[in-house]
C-alpha cells in the first residue's frame, strides 16, 4: 500500500549518462537547485558511485522538453506526484 506524504512527491528521474529510471520522493518545499543536489546525492547511492557529472546537473520534464528554474520552490513548478524528469 502507498503511503501518501504530504511534504513529498514521488517522481520518476531518468538519467541519460546512466540510461536507468529511478523513483524517488523529493520534498515539496525546497527550490529547484537544492533538488537537484538531493537528485545527484540519491542517484550517486542508487547507483553505487556510477553517476558523477562534471558540471552542475539541470533538470528537464521529460514530457514538454521544459527546464525547470533553479531558483523556484518545487511547489511552484509543474512537478507533481508521478511527473517524469530527465537530469542532464
Amino acid at each position: 500500500m502507498l503511503v501518501m506524504k504530504m511534504n513529498k512527491v514521488l517522481v520518476k528521474v531518468y538519467v541519460p549518462m546512466l540510461e536507468e529510471i529511478y523513483d524517488v520522493w523529493i520534498p515539496t518545499n525546497k527550490k529547484v537547485y537544492e533538488i537537484i543536489v538531493l537528485l545527484v546525492k540519491a542517484i550517486k547511492d542508487l547507483s553505487e558511485k556510477c553517476y558523477n557529472p562534471k558540471e552542475f546537473p539541470t533538470l528537464y520534464d521529460k514530457i514538454t522538453g521544459n527546464e525547470f528554474d533553479l531558483n523556484l520552490l518545487l511547489n511552484d513548478t509543474t512537478i507533481k506526484n508521478g511527473t517524469e524528469l530527465v537530469l542532464i
